[in-house]
């Protein structure tokens, strides 16, 4: 029984595939879809490396181990670089061989398709010598990237100036095509006749009253008169003013004021 268990969960492969039962092939440890994750590993993508692999790029130069690193620094020349300078190639110059075939007297396109089968002219190649020559040294302070933005001031952005700078802008624009257009409308200027204000003039109107209920329209009058005449009621009025002067309250309706000792 024990033999039949261990039979049952051991794999004849060192990393399991899709399961346990069945025939596992050696084909099934390639396909990535059919391998399991193992616990506390990263997930293998089914490339099976051969033994004895390293990993890396070869170092062809070979400067000569720790003796060398302690007996001093190794100096690299030119003429030890593992690579070789191509040669390039110069390449015919067409614009020459138009301009001999022209001065040749040959102006047909045949004649000038012969004319550049029999002759070959080449143009200059600039060595790396001189390319080199001609490279541009950086000062050994300066700083390569992008420069940073500055930052936008808040305060611009809280007072709305950008807003109202571009209205402006926007009003100097306007200004200034209104102006152009009555210059090409008018070109002379126009003087104002009392004909032509006369014209332009309206009468003032008088604005519509508010609206108001038919009710209201006309005033309510008072229906009781206490005072005998209207010389009586201003004479009351008269003498309540110079007596609200001792009494209490701000409308003078109070009891007398008395004066303290």
């Amino acid at each position: 029984m024990a033999a039949d268990t261990l039979s049952l969960f051991e794999s004849p492969y060192k990393y399991t595939a899709a399961g346990e039962l069945g025939i596992n092939r050696d084909t099934m440890l390639q396909n990535e879809l059919l391998l399991r994750t193992e616990l506390g590993k990263p997930k293998r993508r089914g490339v099976i490396i051969p033994a004895g692999t390293t990993y890396g790029r070869p170092n062809g130069m070979r400067d000569g181990g720790s003796s060398e690193a302690l007996h001093g620094w190794p100096t690299i020349s030119s003429s030890t670089l593992p690579f070789k300078r191509k040669e390039k190639a110069s390449q015919r110059d067409f614009m020459a061989l138009n301009r001999a075939a022209v001065s040749a007297g040959l102006v047909t396109a045949n004649a000038q398709y012969e004319f550049r089968a029999t002759h070959d002219v080449r143009g200059k190649t600039t060595s790396e010598e001189g390319q080199r020559n001609r490279t541009r040294r950086m000062p050994p302070s300066m700083v390569y990237g992008i420069s940073t933005r500055p930052s936008t001031p808040i305060f611009d952005l809280l007072e709305h100036k950008y807003q109202d700078k571009w209205l402006q802008e926007r009003r100097k624009l306007e200004l200034a095509k209104r102006q152009e257009e009555s210059k090409k409308r008018s070109p002379g200027q126009v003087y104002e006749t009392r004909a032509t204000l006369l014209r332009t003039y309206q009468n003032p109107v008088d604005p519509d009253p508010l609206w108001q209920m038919p009710k209201f329209k006309n005033n309510a009058q008072p229906s009781l008169q206490t005072f005998r005449s209207g010389r009586a009621r201003t004479f009351a009025y008269d003498n309540f003013e110079s007596d609200m002067i001792s009494r209490k309250g701000n409308l003078g309706h109070g009891t007398y004021e008395s004066a303290k000792n």
